[in-house]
């Protein structure tokens, strides 16, 4: 029986979504993503997504880690560390394990921190 040969998977792969490009529809990737156009659609990622200054999100974004400076609708998953950069525009709620805001972002949505809920003490019932 012969063996099929099947690319190896390369986790450090880099995806571009360009300026000036728009993308409709959803994307899965087990690499990285850098967004500097526009989607509109759902964006999962295994790696770390990284949004420029004129990138654009309309949809969901579930991803390890994520540098977001450009605008974000809809809402934010975030396995690690998510970093809010000075010119971020986020419209929706955000689920991370780390934040990090710059003065000057703007977030209009709830936030809720992962793993937090076993590390919460009310006061009277410690």
């Amino acid at each position: 029986m012969a063996k099929i040969n099947e690319p190896e998977f390369n986790a450090n792969n880099i995806n571009l979504v360009g300026f000036g490009t728009e993308i409709n529809g959803d994307i899965k990737s087990s690499g990285d993503l850098r967004i500097d156009g526009t989607l509109v659609g759902n964006l999962n990622v295994k790696g770390k997504v990284v949004v420029g200054e004129t990138g654009k999100i309309k949809g969901e974004l579930v991803c390890k880690n994520s540098d977001i400076s450009g605008v974000v609708e809809g809402k934010i998953t975030v396995d690690e560390l998510l970093s809010l950069k000075s010119s971020a525009r986020i419209n929706g709620d955000i689920t991370v394990g780390k934040l990090a805001i710059e003065p000057g972002c703007k977030f209009t949505g709830y936030c809720n921190m992962l793993g937090m809920e076993s590390k919460e003490v009310i006061p009277g019932q410690e």
